[in-house]
């Protein structure tokens, strides 16, 4: 911790200021929404459906205005896209605590997705362009910080939702309205490298990122790991309930799985980056974190050959363990993977457009999340089904393989190397 305390402060000011406001993102928005779809379906006794909606609308709202967030932030600056995205997202979460009406219930939730797919590029553009050429070392604080607000928030927002869900909502809002106060006043205005102008010039920035075949391939590649990534929060929690039940012993390891996943990344990231940084090139170091994570699941693949034993300690074990550590090499393969990844996005940009690069891998990546989610369901639905425990882990270690088999390809060709990509776009 005290290395990573030395690293945070050897930043400049502008990027330490960035992670710090990070954490608070994630602690604002952890805090409120795990506890959104009870508010909904208890408090307001919507139906399920509509729950539905509210959430998707929310996830629609963000994954598909990535691109145009981005856009906006390489054409306007960092800053105004960063601190409208709070603004924005401050005004979203005290509507979803004072209404209780479907058009503005729906209304909130697209406002804070969108405030999402503002702020979203623009911070990691701004924090690339800040760090320089230490940014995998300043990725690698950011996830520290990232990590640190997701563990910390819902543990603040199970607090507040126990007084009231209203409460939660409302000291969300005010710890994103206290903190576009903050961004307003101390952060330094910035802007990427180029800047254009006119409807053309969009048109032709989107056209030239389109022919920029290997970021195209490595977006593809690398959404396999944001896949597997998402299992902590799908597969592994019904595989605990499945085996471990709903009861409190269920829950308890469940909210293990987070814990591990959170304290992970806070404690090791940094060590983890300088050590790959030391020995691997980041083209191969990419390749290593889905491998790492294709191997997540092998855990539970050996554990469906075990005689599942009756309710008691031994079956308790046998629900927590082997996803506890599937979720701790999950988080491995993250912290390998995430640092060079980042940076990976900066080099195949030419450091052109960078927000813009950013935005639209967000999208593509959260519509293979979507995709790979709902392949997982039918695995998981098949496997209980035809009685082959064995299948979805399979399917998941595959994918791992798979991944990380693309990346080598990539890095073997020298697509991924700094200046590969860059296409010429006339201006």
């Amino acid at each position: 911790m005290r290395d990573t305390l030395r690293q945070f402060r050897s930043h400049d000011r502008a990027v330490r200021l960035l992670m710090v406001n990070q954490f608070t993102i994630n602690l604002g928005f952890y805090m409120l929404m795990p506890y959104l779809a009870a508010h909904l379906s208890g408090t307001l006794g919507l139906a399920g459906w509509i729950v539905g909606l509210v959430l998707g609308v929310r996830n629609f709202s963000q994954q598909g205005m990535f691109l145009v967030g981005g856009t906006l932030a390489d054409r306007f600056g960092y800053k105004p896209l960063i601190v409208a995205g709070c603004l924005l997202r401050t005004a979203g979460f005290a509507t979803l605590g004072l209404v209780d009406s479907l058009p503005a219930l729906l209304a909130a939730s697209a406002a804070t997705g969108l405030a999402g797919a503002l702020f979203n590029p623009a911070v990691r553009a701004y924090l690339a362009a800040g760090a320089g050429e230490r940014r995998v070392e300043a990725f690698a604080l950011f996830n520290v910080f990232y990590q640190a607000g997701i563990l910390l928030g819902p543990l603040v927002g199970m607090v507040l939702t126990g007084v009231d869900f209203r409460v939660t909502c409302l000291v969300s809002a005010a710890v994103f309205a206290v903190l576009s106060a903050v961004q307003i006043r101390a952060l330094p205005a910035r802007r990427g490298a180029v800047k254009e102008s006119g409807p053309e010039g969009v048109l032709t920035q989107w056209r030239g990122i389109l022919a920029n075949r290997p970021f195209l391939l490595f977006a593809a590649a690398m959404t396999g790991s944001y896949v597997l990534t998402f299992q902590v929060y799908l597969a592994l929690p019904l595989e605990v309930r499945r085996l471990g039940g709903d009861g409190s012993g269920g829950t308890v390891a469940v909210a293990v799985l987070f814990a591990v996943s959170g304290l992970a990344a806070i404690a090791g990231q940094t060590r983890v980056t300088a050590w790959c940084a030391a020995r691997y090139a980041p083209g191969a170091a990419l390749v290593r974190g889905p491998a790492v994570m294709g191997l997540a699941f092998v855990p539970l693949l050996l554990a469906t050959a075990v005689p599942v034993p009756e309710p008691g300690a031994g079956r308790w074990l046998l629900a927590a363990v082997p996803p506890t550590l599937a979720a701790l090499l999950l988080a491995i393969g993250t912290m390998i993977a995430y640092p060079f990844e980042m940076d990976t996005i900066v080099r195949l940009s030419g450091d052109r457009l960078v927000a813009t690069h950013y935005g639209l891998y967000n999208t593509v990546c959260g519509i293979g999340i979507t995709v790979g989610n709902l392949a997982t369901g039918a695995a998981l639905d098949a496997a209980r089904s035809a009685g082959v425990p064995a299948l979805p882990w399979l399917v998941l270690s595959g994918l791992g393989a798979g991944c990380a088999g693309a990346l080598y390809g990539l890095h073997r060709s020298g697509r991924l190397a700094a200046g590969a990509s860059v296409t010429p776009v006339p201006v």
